[in-house]
């Protein structure tokens, strides 16, 4: 058992120990209640409730669509799941970019109307007022490089960042900028494992990576891809954990059967 089952609750303090001792960090996303409530009882570190969401579950093709209000309403069913895991809730596209006084305001937002603890932007230096804004007010930012899906138009494909120099070299420049500004940790999304190595051993804070190998400080994947309860979207750095698609559906078909055979309720199940 890790040392982290006996701890109350995770801050931002407990995962810069994690990293200082070694410990890897295990992140996952959540979007309601009930799926929460099993994480965190779990032991998992962090619960991301990610713009993801407007993937997994809104059925939009894009994380763009989603907006503050809906990522407002799934952070607060997750709050409500939640004893020891920290919180991590994303800005959605549009709530941030540009506009520090914005992003303060939906920062608060996020913070006051869903109980969560903390943050997390994509971007660089070209948010970096942005998260000095945010911080001023003791919210708690986490950062977010390499590929960065609220960007999907400008860059036009999901494939991997940051394989030329030029551009690996940009995003240790801005991963250090980050840590500068204070932000707590930073997820590193589909990178080189060897450049994600390299930026987790400069930065005090800890790396979160998904696609971005073996050597970032914790992993995050998104549940739903993870459970198996998604079935067209096979990137490499994804495993499946379970077949939940096909469980449920054969659950769903077992019951439809039992119904029309007039096999459920049974003598037992009914009053």
């Amino acid at each position: 058992m890790s040392a982290n089952k006996e701890i109350k609750r995770i801050t931002t303090h407990v995962l810069q120990a994690m990293k200082a001792r070694g410990e890897k960090i295990a992140m996952l996303t959540a979007y309601d209640f009930s799926l929460a409530r099993i994480l965190d009882e779990a032991g998992i570190d962090i619960i991301l409730v990610g713009d993801s969401a407007s993937n997994v579950m809104a059925g939009h093709e894009t994380t763009l669509p989603i907006t503050l209000n809906q990522m407002i309403y799934h952070a607060a069913a997750v709050v409500r799941a939640v004893k020891r895991a920290l919180v991590v809730v994303d800005l959605p596209f549009g709530s941030y970019q540009g506009n520090s006084k914005l992003a303060l305001e939906s920062s608060i937002r996020i913070m006051k109307e869903s109980g969560a603890h903390a943050v997390k932007l994509e971007g660089g230096a070209e948010v970096g007022d942005s998260v000095k804004r945010i911080l001023t007010a003791g919210i708690p930012v986490m950062g977010h490089l390499g590929l960065i899906p609220q960007s999907i138009y400008k860059f036009g494909t999901y494939t991997v960042r940051a394989k030329e120099e030029q551009e690996a070299e940009k995003l240790l420049a801005d991963a250090l900028l980050l840590e500068k500004l204070g932000c707590f940790g930073i997820v590193l999304e589909k990178i080189p494992a060897n450049l994600a190595k390299r930026v987790s051993e400069q930065l005090e804070i800890p790396t979160i990576g998904i696609g971005a190998g073996q050597h970032a400080d914790g992993q995050v994947l998104v549940l739903h891809d993870m459970l198996g309860l998604t079935k067209d979207f096979h990137p490499r750095f994804l495993r499946r954990y379970l077949d939940l698609f096909s469980t449920i559906q054969g659950a769903v078909q077992h019951y439809i059967e039992d119904v029309k055979n007039k096999d459920f309720p049974n003598d037992k199940e009914q009053y």
